[in-house]
This record gives C-alpha cells, structure tokens and sequence, in this order.
C-alpha cells in the first residue's frame, strides 16, 4: 500500500506532490494499465521470427558503420 504522511509545517499541497511523485516510483499506474486487457504470450515461430529480424539488423547496421 502507498501512503505519504504530512510532515510538520508541510502544506496540503507539496503532500499531494510527494504522493503523487512515490505513486510514480512504484509504478503502480503502469502496471494497471498493462494488466488492463489480457496479452497472450508470443508463439514460438513469433519470438524465432523477431530474433532473425534482429540478427539481420545488427549486421546491416554493423555493416554500414563499418563501410561509411
């Protein structure tokens, strides 16, 4: 659970900040929106798929910085 407890001589306002900015830290706004809707898991041919895009990237990339 997130709380923040006002501190002596602090004002309502620089409480919400302080709260506000530890809601932030934990992330717990964006771990909502992500579990708002169900996400499968990639399939096996997905995952090989992107790895092979990645790998033929990289050596483009490697390749033009090599040659350039």
């Amino acid at each position: 659970m997130i709380y923040a407890t006002k501190k002596q001589g602090e004002s309502n306002e620089r409480l919400m900040n302080r709260f506000k900015q530890v809601v932030q830290r934990s992330r717990t706004i964006y771990k909502a929106k992500q579990e708002r809707f169900h996400k499968s898991k990639p399939k096996k041919r997905v995952v090989r798929a992107a790895a092979v895009n990645r790998a033929i990237h990289r050596t483009r990339k490697a390749r033009e910085q090599f040659y350039s």
